[in-house]
């Protein structure tokens, strides 16, 4: 890509679009930044040597363009009916909902999550982690500033739990796989929203993180099936022990980081007093838990088969940033609780 100047340019006009859209004082120059973020990851996506990422390019500029013109309409709809049009806060809860259901839709959140699985099995592991991760970044941010706990977002948090949990259940596909852990992580991170910009923030870096380590062992080892995973027989076990911590520790299993924001969720919403909703959200992701354990199962245990057709020894390994994030992703929540307890 940095050999590329164009595509050079475009991944810098990605980052200043959502760094517009964050800081913007109106809604109008945040559904410019929004645009500009768009308008730079589609030729980002798009490969002509492969059709796939084209039909996914197609899709994904065909709901974000959607989800931006109604965005656009309700704003001004908003500004003629209440007169502010410079104001980020809209206080009729209706246009709050319709405003809300827009940037719900740009990022992937249930039910309108439809799009989202499809897009990510046509693209690259890399634009792969840019729409999980980057591209969230900024509807995320505009949500927090009209968002309230209320039947609309409620079920919008337990809907993407769910279908989350359920909707990778019977995946093949890692992309699909990780592209429904990201819909489950949506929920999650709507929660810690209203709890906290903070606590989201918080939780959207150890994802991102863990997300990154995940596709770059994916990328590393070009993996895109669970049968290629479990047919790994050339692959070192330390290296297999860092691909299926750290997708264990994406899941939220405890010993491992990925817990730690789940935990510090779980903490503050039985305060605020949301315990129907955090025991419903903890059931349903225990769902993502248990196909993740079943995928790693097979490559935990001691004895396990190989085919003579398979037996090659590719000396290839992780390289050092990835073991260092699998180290930290395995070990990250025993460090924490002892800082945590040091002061």
């Amino acid at each position: 890509m940095f050999n590329n100047p164009t595509k050079l340019l475009f991944l810098l006009t990605l980052v200043s679009g959502t760094f517009l859209a964050i800081s913007a004082n109106s809604w109008f120059g945040a559904w410019i930044g929004l645009e500009i973020n768009l308008l730079s990851f589609i030729p980002l996506m798009t490969n002509s040597k492969n059709l796939l990422s084209t039909e996914a390019s197609l899709k994904y500029f065909l709901i974000q363009a959607l989800a931006s013109a109604t965005l656009l309409m309700i704003v001004i709809l908003s500004a003629l009916i209440f007169s502010s049009p410079e104001s980020l806060l809209i206080n009729n809860e209706f246009m709050t909902t319709i405003i809300s259901s827009t940037l719900m839709l740009k990022m992937g959140a249930a039910p309108f999550h439809f799009w989202f699985p499809g897009v990510m099995e046509g693209l690259n592991w890399l634009n792969g982690l840019t729409l999980m991760t980057w591209q969230k970044i900024a509807p995320l941010m505009l949500l927090s500033y009209n968002i309230s706990m209320n039947i609309f977002t409620a079920s919008i948090i337990l809907l993407s739990v769910l279908i989350g949990s359920l909707g990778g259940f019977n995946q093949t596909s890692l992309r699909k796989i990780l592209a429904y852990s990201s819909i489950n992580h949506l929920g999650w991170m709507i929660s810690a929203l209203i709890m906290g910009e903070n606590l989201m923030i918080f939780y959207f870096s150890i994802y991102s993180l863990l997300t990154f380590a995940m596709v770059m062992m994916f990328n590393n080892f070009k993996l895109f099936h669970l049968n290629q995973i479990f047919s790994l027989n050339y692959l070192s076990p330390v290296n297999k022990f860092a691909i299926f911590t750290t997708l264990l520790s994406l899941g939220g299993l405890p010993p491992f980081l990925g817990f730690l924001p789940k935990w510090l969720i779980i903490q503050n919403m039985a305060q605020e007093g949301y315990l129907v909703i955090i025991t419903l959200m903890v059931m349903m992701t225990l769902i993502t838990l248990f196909y993740y354990v079943r995928t790693s199962f097979g490559a935990f245990m001691l004895s396990y088969t190989e085919t003579l057709w398979n037996s090659q020894q590719f000396h290839k390994n992780l390289s050092p940033l990835t073991l260092l994030l699998s180290i930290m992703s395995a070990l990250g929540l025993g460090v924490c609780t002892i800082i945590f307890n040091i002061y």
